[in-house]
This record gives structure tokens, sequence and C-alpha cells, in this order.
């Protein structure tokens, strides 16, 4: 698909677009996101062997809980954040290098607090009621790449999260229901297409992000455009 078909396609923030567009986009930088997806799983490895570990609540179980949720915050979920500006860059049509993932250290402290602040206000409302926790997940969906993009501080895109995800947190839960049968796809097929449906489902989510904040900014040319007073005759 040239450029110029590329520009004529209409990306909508629904579950059905951004999973159609996503795929598109992972085809055309696959061996790069492929890379991205195999470094984020190697950093996922120790977690997991850290977590198999059974110490109870000895002292060495405790520090070995202490140094997993440490390793979580400080490393993994930093760049688990700096895959997904990769992925959004690659939705894009922008050129992507792998080494832009770890640009997330650039902006290292507002990612972990971000990470932080979203993660603990979904952890409660799944700890409290389903529900709400769902809720917000789908509103704080946004809050990784708008740290990233617009290297927002915590608090901020927080709230941006809330705000442009209005109207739209539907159809980011059933971009998230779709997560699952593509995961569940790709274990059909022997396990191996589980990283090519891993890489699909980062792709929806940075389309749906795209495609909102697209959305958003055409809503705002048009709110200016009809601001300018009309030419004089």
């Amino acid at each position: 698909m040239n450029s110029a078909t590329e520009k004529t396609i209409v990306l909508t923030p629904t579950a059905g677009s951004v999973y159609g567009f996503g795929w598109r986009k992972m085809k055309t930088s696959f061996l790069d996101l492929f890379l991205i997806i195999i470094i984020v799983a190697a950093v996922y490895v120790p977690l997991g062997m850290i977590e198999s570990l059974d110490g109870n609540e000895t002292p060495g179980g405790v520090l070995l809980k202490m140094f997993s949720f440490a390793y979580l915050v400080m490393l993994l979920m930093p760049l688990d954040t700096g895959a997904s500006w990769v992925f959004l860059k690659g939705v894009r049509g922008e050129k992507i290098d792998v080494q832009d993932m770890f640009s997330v250290f650039e902006n290292y402290i507002n990612v972990v607090l971000a990470g932080l602040l979203a993660g603990t206000i979904i952890g409660l409302g799944m700890v409290f009621l389903l529900v709400p926790g769902i809720i917000f997940a789908c509103r704080l969906a946004f809050v990784r790449y708008l740290v990233m993009e617009r290297k927002l501080e915590p608090v901020e895109a927080v709230k941006e999260s809330w705000r442009l995800t209005k109207g739209h947190a539907n159809q980011i839960f059933w971009t998230g229901c779709l997560a699952f049968w593509a995961f569940l796809a790709g274990l059909l097929c022997f396990g191996v297409g589980v990283i090519v449906a891993w890489m699909w489902v980062r792709c929806a989510f940075a389309s749906m992000y795209y495609a909102v904040s697209e959305l958003e900014r055409s809503r705002s040319q048009a709110t200016l455009s009809a601001a300018e007073p009309a030419p004089q005759a």
C-alpha cells in the first residue's frame, strides 16, 4: 500500500477500525515491532522467575516481593511504556528505531510516577468493585502515550487521558475484549501466534489513541476556523 492510498484511510476510534488499521501498520513495520516485543518479553522473564519463588512470609520472601515490585516499577514499566511509544510512532507511519523505546529514560521520573498513579487508581477500582476498575482502566488507557508524546506530568496525564477518552471508553473496552480472542487465536497457532497477537493488540491500542487524538485535533481546527472572522467583501 503506497503512501497516497494510506492517507485516504479514515481511522475512526472504534474497536473494529483500530484492529484493521493496526494490522496493516503491523505488517508494514513487522520486524522492528517484533524486535521490540522480544525485548519486552525478555525483560518480563526475570520478573516471572522471581515471582515463581515461594518464600511465603519469611524475611527472604518479603525481600523477594520488594525486589519484584521495584523491578516492575523501576524497569519493566518504563520499558513497556517506551515500547508503546514505538508502536504509536509505527501506527502513525513515522520512521521507527528500536532505540526509540529507550527514550523513555529522558522522561523517566514522570513515566514512573504516571504509571504508579494510573496503576494505583485502576488497582483500587479492581479491589473494591470490579466494574469501576474496568472503567478506570479504559479512561486511563492513554496515560502512557500522553506522558511520552506530550511530556505531561503524572497528574496532567491522568486528567488529559480522562478527558480524551470521554465518549470513547466503550470502544476502548471492546478493544480490550477483542484482545482476548486475538491471544486465544495465537495460542491455537501452536503458541507462536501469541507474539503476533501481542504485537497486533499493541498496534490496536496505539491506533485508538492515534484516532482519538486526530479526531480531537480536527475538532479543534474546525472550532478555530469557525471563530475566525469572515473576510471583508
